[in-house]
C-alpha cells in the first residue's frame, strides 16, 4: 500500500509539472506576444513585463512568495500547499525559459484567444486534477474564506475584475475584452478536464410493473438498480422508485425498454455530474491523496 500511494503521488507531481508547462506554452506562444493577459497575479506580471521589461515568470514567483508564507501561517501549513508551490515554480521557470525561444504562431485575435485559452485551461485543469492550484488569487480566496468567511467565488470575481481593469488601462479596452475570451475558453476547458466528456444520466422510474423493469435493466442493460421506498404525495401509498445510472448514450435504450413493459411509467431523467463505481470509472482512479 505505501508503494502504491507513493506511485500515485509521483504521478500527481508529473501531471502538475506537465500542466505547468502547458500554461507556459499558452503564455509564450499565444498570449504574451499578443499583449493578452490572464486574470490574477500572472496577468499582473504580464502587465509589469510590458511596462518595465521584467521577466514574467520571476515576477509571478515573487508575487506568490508572500502568499505562500501566508498560506503556511493561516492556510493549513506546508503539507496543504506543497503541490501549489511546485505548480507555480514549474510554471514560472518554464515561462521565462521559453520566452523568446518560441515562434509567434498567429496574430489573429480569434486564434490566439481561443487556442491560448484552451491550452491554458488544459494546464490548469490537469493541475487541479492532481490536487494542486496555480497559486495567486486562488490562495487569496482561500485565505479570505478562512479568515473572514468570504465566498471564494466572489473574491475571485473581484480580483479578476481588478486585473482586467488594469489591463484595460495599460493595453486598451480591446485587449481586456480579448482577455475575457481567453478566461472563458480556459474556464470551459478546466471544467472539461475536471468533469470529463462522459457525463452520465440518472433515471428515477415509478411504475406498477417495477419488477419487470428492474429485471430487464439488470439483465438486458447490465446496469445496477437501487430501489428507493417513496410515498405518493396524493394517494399516500408507499411504492418503490427505481434509480439507475446510465451512460448518456444508453438513455434512448433505457426509455424504449421501460416503454416496452409499461408505457404509462413515470420517469425523471436528470444529468449526473459524475458517476463512479461499478460499470463506470472506478473511484480509485479518480482520487489521489498527498
Amino acid at each position: 500500500m505505501p508503494r502504491e500511494r507513493a506511485l500515485r503521488v509521483m504521478a500527481d507531481y508529473m501531471i502538475i509539472i506537465f500542466g505547468a508547462l502547458l500554461i507556459a506554452l499558452a503564455a509564450d506562444l499565444f498570449l504574451i506576444p499578443n499583449q493578452v493577459i490572464s486574470a490574477g497575479l500572472f496577468g499582473i506580471a504580464v502587465i509589469l513585463h510590458y511596462l518595465f521589461g521584467t521577466p514574467v515568470g520571476a515576477v509571478t514567483m515573487a508575487l506568490n512568495v508572500p502568499l505562500f508564507l501566508a498560506m503556511l501561517r493561516w492556510g493549513g501549513g506546508w503539507r496543504s500547499g506543497v503541490r501549489t508551490v511546485v505548480a507555480v515554480a514549474a510554471m514560472s521557470i518554464a515561462v521565462d525559459a521559453l520566452a523568446g525561444r518560441l515562434p509567434v504562431i498567429t496574430t489573429d485575435p480569434l486564434l490566439y484567444t481561443l487556442y491560448g485559452g484552451i491550452l491554458d485551461g488544459l494546464g490548469i485543469g490537469l493541475i487541479f486534477r492532481a490536487q494542486g492550484t496555480t497559486g495567486g488569487i486562488d490562495i487569496i480566496a482561500q485565505l479570505m474564506q478562512r479568515r473572514r468567511g468570504s465566498e471564494p467565488g466572489q473574491v475571485l470575481l473581484v480580483l479578476s475584475g481588478l486585473t482586467l481593469a488594469a489591463a484595460a488601462v495599460v493595453f486598451g479596452i480591446e485587449r481586456a475584452l480579448y482577455a475575457m475570451i481567453v478566461a472563458t475558453a480556459s474556464s470551459m476547458m478546466v471544467d472539461l478536464i475536471q468533469q470529463g466528456l462522459g457525463r452520465a444520466k440518472v433515471a428515477f422510474i415509478v411504475s406498477t410493473r417495477h419488477e419487470r423493469i428492474r429485471s430487464a435493466i439488470l439483465e438486458d442493460m447490465e446496469r445496477g438498480i437501487t430501489i428507493l421506498q417513496a410515498e405518493g404525495g396524493y394517494t399516500g401509498a408507499t411504492r418503490p422508485v427505481l434509480m439507475c445510472a446510465v451512460a448518456r448514450s444508453e438513455v434512448s435504450r433505457l426509455k424504449r425498454l421501460i416503454s416496452h413493459y409499461d408505457p404509462d411509467a413515470f420517469i425523471v431523467i436528470a444529468p449526473a455530474q459524475e458517476v463512479l463505481g461499478e460499470g463506470f470509472r472506478g473511484l480509485r482512479t479518480t482520487i489521489t491523496t498527498l
